[in-house]
């Protein structure tokens, strides 16, 4: 076998590569940093090779507490997108099926908007985004399982019903929102930034959506057999109803704590 075929290949290799990413991020801003002074501030703090105290603030300050944080937010932002796209796509048997299909993201885009026209503070606009996406994706589902039995295309339905309903929703709180400092907060939200992520946010999202992404993973099976219809699935022993809904559960819950911290990020899987 040939070393570009191996099958350890990818699983040495995304790593790598992620990592080598995400240094050329924490180095790139409007202060370009060079990878030697990085790599001097991580020397710093594991006490090998000591810096003056007042480089390595300006060091630690610009790296680990701007850039770093934005950097794993968007580790996890993209792990729990390509997770939950990827697991919607085989649930639904459609490639084009984004996580936003049962209206998770139009929920959680009335949620951010609600908290800033009540003017919370941002956790708690965060935690609102978080409720109003699982909300409108328990609508969606509700609807479904009462008018067709939680049939595939009675699941798409329902999620855009619920996605209609909290866009209308949406469009009316930036109607009464103050146009000179709310709607304003609302669409800049919309547009998607990680700026506001910070070492304690990323820290408290990791461990639910690192959970959420490794169930999805160890579903991969099913999700393959899935893929290939209800019938087929049966066939190989998969318990359809209740791998769909755990994935249904797993990818909103990833999806909305996404959204919650990062806003509406655009998908293309």
């Amino acid at each position: 076998m040939s070393l570009a075929r191996h099958p350890l290949l990818p699983l040495l290799g995304l790593p790598a590569l992620l990592g080598a990413e995400m240094l050329a991020a924490l180095s790139i801003g409007r202060y370009p940093l060079p990878v030697d002074d990085i790599l001097r501030l991580l020397g710093a703090a594991l006490g090998w090779r000591p810096l003056p105290p007042e480089e390595f603030e300006v060091l630690y300050n610009l790296v680990v507490r701007i850039r770093l944080p934005r950097v794993l937010a968007a580790v996890l932002v993209g792990a729990a997108l390509a997770s939950s796209g990827a697991a919607f796509q085989a649930v639904f048997r459609n490639p084009l099926v984004s996580p936003g299909l049962l209206g998770v993201l139009a929920g959680a885009a009335f949620g951010a908007a609600l908290g800033i026209l009540l003017s919370l503070d941002w956790l708690q606009v965060q935690a609102l985004a978080f409720a109003m996406g699982v909300a409108a994706v328990a609508i969606g589902v509700g609807i479904a399982t009462l008018f067709g039995g939680g049939a595939i295309v009675m699941l798409v339905l329902g999620g855009i019903v619920s996605a209609a309903l909290f866009s209308s929703l949406l469009s009316m709180v930036k109607y009464v929102a103050d146009p000179y400092n709310q709607l304003p907060a609302i669409v800049y939200w919309l547009m998607g930034s990680l700026a506001v992520a910070d070492l304690t946010q990323v820290g408290s999202l990791a461990l639910p959506i690192g959970g959420g992404v490794l169930l999805l993973s160890a579903l991969g099976r099913a999700l393959d057999a899935l893929s290939m219809g209800d019938d087929e699935a049966r066939t190989l022993g998969v318990p359809v109803r209740a791998v769909r809904y755990t994935v249904i559960a797993a990818a909103t819950l990833v999806s909305a704590l996404t959204v919650s911290l990062a806003g509406m990020i655009g998908w293309v899987g």
